[in-house]
């Protein structure tokens, strides 16, 4: 890492420090932009990570993809442009050196027009199709990203500057090797882009039961091509995913609803909830009847998402 790409990491740091004045996933005046700051290492934390663009500023951790572990490190980014379940722990973060990041969500419908005005050229297939990556900060994105931070030092600027500055953020990602992510999904009929059909059906519908053959042809895919497919982009089967949403949304109800197992187990499309109450522990470490009230209690410890 070059001396002005450490200055650049340094001042991220002190600003992201300044706005964080507490453990926790802070949204900022920049409606899109939120800070994170934790100063305890996590468990691996379950959840659903929408498009984004993530950067650790200090401390270390893990994304899990499906099979795949992704380390994160200080200056490195991870962007996706999809919906993916992941799993991710903090690692080694303390009160003295917290782990510090931001994360900045974007809409993938975005991507395509900012392609043809660029008048970009799709990078090469690679050998993964993986729908996140990984890798250190160049210069220039961390550049865009520092002037967005600073702008939460003036208000007033950031109606008019703020949606210039994401725009040019999403430029440069798509500079970069990541952009084959983010061209997939802008590509008419790709794959990608077809699995997000599948995706957004699975989100909207996952208390129902449905038919891989039927969610294929929603795609407009083969059978066998979808499977295949939606296991490269997402590492998992499509009813793997599904279980996933099932068990994200019962956690949700637990926390904020307080109630029952058998209701909530019923409400996210289970017929068992003997069987709900064995895939939630299994996938959150916590029995199901633990986790209700936790939402809604004052006081209540912050859960560390490591999503930047």
């Amino acid at each position: 890492m070059g001396t002005g790409e450490s200055t650049q990491l340094s001042e991220l740091r002190e600003l992201i420090a300044r706005w964080t004045p507490d453990d926790g996933y802070h949204q900022t005046a920049i409606p899109s932009l939120y800070l994170i700051r934790y100063s305890f290492s996590s468990t691996p934390e379950s959840r659903i990570l929408s498009p984004s663009l993530g950067i650790c500023a200090q401390g270390r951790g893990e994304i899990v993809l499906g099979e795949e572990i992704y380390s994160f490190a200080p200056a490195y980014y991870r962007v996706n442009s999809l919906e993916l379940p992941i799993s991710s722990r903090i690692l080694d973060a303390t009160s003295t050196k917290p782990c510090l990041g931001l994360r900045l969500c974007f809409d993938p419908a975005g991507i395509a027009p900012l392609i043809e005005e660029a008048r970009l050229t799709a990078p090469p297939q690679g050998p993964s199709e993986r729908g996140l990556y990984l890798a250190p900060t160049p210069p220039c994105l961390l550049d865009a990203v520092l002037r967005l931070v600073r702008l939460l030092r003036r208000p007033v600027e950031i109606p008019v500057l703020a949606p210039m500055i994401e725009r040019e953020i999403l430029f440069r990602l798509l500079l970069e090797e990541s952009s084959a992510v983010l061209h997939r999904m802008a590509e008419t009929d790709s794959q990608p882009q077809r699995i997000a059909v599948a995706l957004v059906w699975l989100r909207k519908h996952f208390h129902e039961a449905f038919r891989i053959d039927d969610l294929a042809r929603r795609a407009g895919m083969s059978t066998s091509s979808f499977h295949q497919w939606f296991r490269e982009i997402t590492g998992m089967s499509p009813l793997q995913y599904q279980k996933q949403l099932r068990l994200q949304e019962a956690r949700s109800i637990l926390r904020n609803d307080r109630e029952d197992v058998g209701t909530v187990s019923r409400r996210v499309g289970y017929e068992s909830s003997s069987q709900f109450s064995r895939e939630y522990s299994r996938l959150f470490g916590n029995p199901p009847v633990s986790e209700i009230g936790k939402g809604t209690l004052p006081g209540q410890a912050a859960t560390a998402h490591f999503d930047f």
